[in-house]
C-alpha cells in the first residue's frame, strides 16, 4: 500500500503541462481500432484505465504500437475485431466497460468483460438495457447490472433512447452500437453530457444529427484513421487549480488544458466562488478547444452548486469540496446523486474524510453541505481506492496545520500517474 505524507505549504508556483485527457485517450484508442487505416495519437494518457482499453483491443486482434507519449493504432474497420481468446479485463475503468459494451453488442461473437472489486460494484444496467432493446444479449450478476458480463452480439436495430441520466458513457455506448444498427439510432439526455464522442466521431468522418440534447447516428458509415493530439485533462488540472486558489502566496500556469464547454463547469463554479482564473492563449487542437490557465491565490465564498452544471463538473466535485472547505460560508452541492455510484460513494467518503480534517459537513441523499472558513488540521486520510478522493485530500493537506498522511494512494495511477511528480514540483 502506497501512502503520501504532506506538510502545510507556504506557497505554490510553477508552470505545469497537464497529461492527456482520459476521456479523449480512451475514445482515440476505440475509434482508431474501428477505423480503416492508421491513427496516430500524441500525448496519450498512459494511465491504468486507458491502458485497460488498449489491452482489450489488442486481445481482439488490433495492432497497437506505443512509443513514448505517442500511440499508433492500426485500425481494421468496423467489422475487423476478432473474438478475444481470454476475458476482457477493464480493471477499474467504467469508461472502458460501458463504451466497450456498445461495441461488443454488435460483434458476431460472444465475449466476456470483467473488472476489479470496485468496478464490479458499479451499475451497468443503464447501458445494458438500451443495448438489449437494440437486440444484444447481455447477461451477468443481478440481471446484468454488474460485471462480469457476457455479451453476445447480434443484428441490431436502431432505437430512440431517452436516458434518465446525463451520462456520456451511456450516450456513447448506444451511439457506438448505432454505427452497426439497422436504421437510425438517437439518444436524448435530460441535460447535455460531455460531447467528446460526438466531436471525435465527426473528426473520424461520421455524420451525426445533433439538436439540443438529442444526438442521432445512421449505420453504414466508415471511420477513417486520423492524427490526434490529446489536450491536457481539465479534470486533472482541477487539483492544481484548487491548490493554487487556497494556498497562500501561490500562482500556477497550466499549459494546453482542454476547455471543452461540456467540461468547464469547474471553472464556472470556482469563478462564482471568487476565484482568480485567467484563460489565455485560446486555440483549437483539431476537434477540441484548448487554452492555458493562470491561477492565483483567491478569497473564496460559499455558493450553491447544482442543476444543469452538475454533468459539466461531476468528476471535479471532490476537489471542489476542498475549495469549499476554505471558502467563507457554506457551499451546497445538490442534484449529484451520481456520486453515490462512482469508484466510491463519493458523497459519503467526502464527508467522512473532510470531517477528519476538522471540516464540518452535512450529508443528504443527492448531495452534501460543506461549512467553510475553518482552519483545517492535519489528518490521516483514507482514499477508499478512489483516485479523486486521494488527490483531493492531498490538496487539502497543503493548507492544513501540521502534517497529514493520505493512505492507499496507488489508485491515482488509474487516471493521473504523474500526479505526485507534479505535486512535488510546485511546492
Amino acid at each position: 500500500m502506497e501512502n503520501l505524507k504532506v506538510s502545510s505549504s507556504t506557497g505554490l508556483s510553477g508552470i505545469l503541462r497537464i497529461p492527456g485527457d482520459k476521456s479523449i485517450s480512451h475514445r482515440a484508442i476505440m475509434f482508431g481500432s474501428l477505423a480503416s487505416g492508421k491513427t496516430a495519437i500524441r500525448n496519450f494518457l498512459q494511465s491504468e484505465d486507458c491502458l485497460s482499453t488498449m489491452d482489450s483491443f489488442k486481445k481482439m486482434g488490433i495492432k497497437i504500437r506505443r512509443k513514448g507519449e505517442t500511440v499508433t493504432v492500426f485500425g481494421k474497420g468496423l467489422y475487423g475485431l476478432k473474438v478475444p481468446k481470454t476475458i476482457l479485463n477493464a480493471n477499474n475503468s467504467g469508461t472502458t466497460t460501458r463504451l466497450m459494451l456498445g461495441i461488443l453488442a454488435a460483434q458476431a461473437f460472444t465475449s466476456k468483460i470483467t473488472g476489479d472489486k470496485s468496478l464490479c460494484k458499479r451499475p451497468m444496467r443503464r447501458v445494458a438495457d438500451p443495448l438489449r432493446e437494440m437486440g444484444a444479449s447481455i447477461t451477468g450478476r443481478d440481471g446484468g447490472n454488474y460485471t462480469p458480463l457476457t455479451i453476445t452480439g447480434g443484428l441490431l436495430k436502431g432505437i430512440n433512447f431517452k436516458s434518465k441520466v446525463a451520462s456520456a458513457q451511456v450516450k456513447s455506448a448506444v451511439l457506438l452500437a448505432g454505427l452497426y444498427a439497422k436504421g437510425k439510432t438517437c439518444v436524448t439526455e435530460p441535460e447535455k453530457s460531455r460531447d467528446h464522442t460526438e466531436r471525435m466521431l465527426k473528426y473520424f468522418g461520421v455524420k451525426l444529427e445533433i439538436k439540443g440534447n438529442t444526438v442521432c447516428v445512421k449505420s453504414g458509415q466508415e471511420l477513417r484513421g486520423r492524427k490526434i493530439e490529446v489536450p491536457g485533462d481539465i479534470s486533472s488540472a482541477a487539483f492544481f487549480i484548487v491548490a493554487a486558489l487556497i494556498t497562500p502566496n501561490s500562482k500556477l500556469v497550466l499549459k494546453n488544458v482542454g476547455i471543452n464547454p461540456t467540461r468547464t463547469g469547474i471553472i464556472d463554479a470556482l469563478k462564482k466562488m471568487g476565484a482568480k482564473i485567467k484563460i489565455v492563449n485560446k486555440r483549437n487542437m483539431k476537434f477540441e478547444p484548448v487554452a492555458d490557465l493562470v491561477v492565483e491565490t483567491s478569497k473564496l465564498k460559499g455558493t450553491v452548486i447544482g442543476g444543469k452544471i452538475i454533468p459539466r463538473l461531476i468528476d471535479e466535485i471532490p476537489v471542489l469540496a476542498v475549495a469549499a472547505a476554505l471558502a467563507k460560508g457554506k457551499t451546497v452541492f445538490k442534484d449529484a446523486g451520481e456520486l453515490r455510484v462512482k469508484e466510491s460513494d463519493r458523497i459519503k467518503t467526502l464527508c467522512t474524510e473532510l470531517n477528519k480534517f476538522g471540516v464540518k459537513t452535512k450529508e443528504f441523499k443527492d448531495g452534501f453541505v460543506v461549512y467553510g472558513s475553518s482552519k483545517p488540521r492535519g489528518a490521516k486520510s483514507i482514499s477508499y481506492g478512489d483516485h479523486r478522493i486521494a488527490m483531493s485530500m492531498a490538496v487539502l493537506a497543503l493548507v492544513s496545520e501540521g502534517r497529514s498522511e493520505i493512505k492507499d494512494t496507488a489508485c491515482v495511477k488509474t487516471s493521473f500517474p504523474e500526479f505526485f511528480k507534479l505535486f512535488r514540483k510546485i511546492q
